[in-house]
């Protein structure tokens, strides 16, 4: 089985958070039944009240939102009879969006023209799986591998500075995370396609693109941008970015470094000149190491999805959960054994009550 969005899996960190509130909320039961008087009077007053109950209600509940969380995140079953041998890569793209982005030295700016190219790319990449990574001054997995080429154009359309809060250009951070974005049991080729102005890079991509390169990665780099630059239009005024003594922010292309990344990457550099050219170079490019690396990986052409099973499992526990009493079953049972006593039966000689019965036995 696989799952389609692994990052909901986080939500089950709220798992340990309402584990400790429950905790705090007997706590504070326990404490105001101390406070209301006579220990005695009070568990008499209390004692239909059965907290194994409450807390099977609160683990029902609980285990309803676990199952939630894991339809969230799409698992889904392989069609076995459906196999097919791809002989494509995986392409991680790590996408740039910090505000250097928004600098319009590319019409209408630097991000859209990116954000172009890599639909492009989608397009006409055929075997290739590709995985999205946004970052700025963090970096985080938008959109996993996939071939899906509509997903793509939806997450790169709502893709914006936005996103992250932290401005910055880590490009070493931005390169882990598309490494942790590839299947590492999958003998597939893997690439990694850096689209950046290279603007405020750290010092760590270097170092980081080397030791990728070591594990058999290739690393491409693009670089949006004019060397003359351009300035950053600043979304909260409408002018443009200024600097501490009030001089106006000019955002240049680092090509230099770009080049080196991917050098160390064992990739290309190429500058944007529009994104038909360059993504064919880079699929021309893919294809060749593709082949030179003889990989063929045998794939499920489609899946079945189950999420459906978790969620009707889920309203099933949150129905026992809501017709669960958190009273006691004693004055339950002893209503229905009353009942039953009243029930007539028939015998040989006629209609008669259980309870009749009983009194002769008595008697």
């Amino acid at each position: 089985m696989e799952l389609a969005h692994p990052e909901y899996l986080w939500l089950l960190l709220a798992l340990p958070i309402l584990g400790f509130l429950f905790f705090l909320l007997i706590k504070w039961k326990r404490r105001t039944i101390r406070k209301l008087g006579d220990p005695v009077l009070i568990h008499a007053l209390i004692n239909d009240y059965s907290p194994r109950k409450f807390a099977a209600k609160f683990f029902l509940f609980c285990s309803a939102l676990v199952l939630c969380i894991l339809a969230l995140s799409g698992w889904q079953y392989p069609d076995k009879s459906k196999i097919i041998t791809r002989s494509g890569s995986d392409i991680m793209i790590a996408l740039d969006v910090s505000k250097s982005m928004l600098a319009q030295d590319l019409k209408p700016d630097r991000l859209e023209r990116a954000k172009q190219l890599i639909n492009i790319l989608a397009q006409k990449s055929n075997d290739h799986r590709i995985g999205l990574v946004l970052f700025a001054g963090r970096a985080y997995l938008q959109m996993p591998l996939t071939w899906d080429v509509s997903a793509l154009s939806m997450y790169l359309a709502a893709a914006s500075p936005d996103n992250i809060s932290t401005q910055g250009t880590v490009i070493s951070d931005a390169l882990k995370m598309c490494v942790a974005g590839f299947t590492s049991n999958e003998n597939t080729f893997k690439s990694i396609l850096l689209i950046t102005d290279g603007e405020d890079h750290d010092e760590n991509a270097l170092i980081e693109a080397k030791k990728i390169a070591a594990s058999g990665i290739m690393i491409n780099t693009v670089g949006i941008g004019t060397a003359n630059g351009a300035p950053i239009t600043d979304e909260e005024t409408g002018g443009f970015k200024k600097d501490n003594e009030g001089q106006t922010i000019i955002s240049k292309l680092n090509e230099n470094e770009l080049r080196k990344i991917a050098q160390a990457g064992n990739g290309i550099y190429q500058f944007y000149t529009g994104s038909d050219e360059v993504a064919d170079k880079i699929l021309k490019q893919l294809n060749v190491k593709t082949f030179e690396s003889k990989v063929n990986n045998k794939e499920y052409g489609a899946y079945f999805p189950i999420f459906q099973y978790f969620l009707v499992a889920a309203f099933l526990l949150l129905l026992i959960e809501f017709f669960l009493s958190e009273k006691k079953r004693k004055k339950v049972a002893i209503g229905i054994s009353k009942a039953l006593l009243l029930f007539p039966l028939f015998s040989g000689d006629g209609w008669i009550f259980p309870i009749q019965f009983f009194h002769s036995k008595r008697q």
